[in-house]
């Protein structure tokens, strides 16, 4: 390390051990000849001016030091309150400019909800499906919208209907459980 570079960061010992302090503060409690190393508030109403204590007067000050002493509930409720939001003022949502700029739930797709009951949502309109699309969709007895979790889950169904051996190798559910697997190509590969 250059000496420059620990000239500027680091203060220099003054090589003595138990030098004497400089920057003496004495201890604000009455009586005390020790420094007064750590602050405290003076009061709720003047958090930034400080008593200066010793360790074991700040201590005490601060076991004994209460915050909302002399207020009310309502008065304690209303500090909570506001503490909550950081002291800034808060209002219902798209009502800050007076309705000018305000907030219009039902121009909102809410698929979760989140804004009411009382808001019409219109569902996404279907995507353009293929006659092989639509021809898929009539044999599984499906209809848009669709997730890769409903076609499994109906292709799971209709494969244990129809499936020959649960029906005793009849020839009609054997062509109906072909087209069903077909089917099932179908819309995996519509959906990925």
């Amino acid at each position: 390390m250059t000496e420059e570079r620990s000239r500027h960061f680091w203060p220099k010992s003054s090589g003595k051990k138990n030098a004497p302090r400089t920057d003496f503060r004495p201890c604000d409690h009455p009586g005390c000849r020790d420094y007064g190393d750590y602050r405290a508030p003076k009061s709720r109403d003047a958090l930034n001016e400080y008593f200066w204590f010793c360790l074991d007067h700040v201590r005490a000050y601060n076991s004994s030091w209460d915050y909302y002493a002399g207020l009310g509930a309502d008065e304690i409720e209303t500090m909570v309150r506001n503490d909550t939001t950081w002291q800034r003022p808060t209002w219902p949502l798209g009502k800050r400019m007076g309705g000018r700029f305000g907030f219009d739930a039902s121009k909102v797709r809410d698929g979760f909800g989140v804004f009411g009951e009382n808001f019409e949502t219109t569902p996404p309109p279907a995507p353009a499906a293929s006659a092989a699309e639509m021809s898929a969709l009539k044999e599984m007895n499906l209809s848009y919208p669709l997730t890769v979790d409903m076609v499994r889950a109906r292709y799971k169904e209709l494969c244990k209907l129809h499936h020959p051996d649960a029906n005793g190798g009849d020839k009609q559910a054997e062509e109906r459980f072909k087209r069903i697997g077909q089917a099932y190509k179908t819309l995996m590969e519509s959906l990925a």
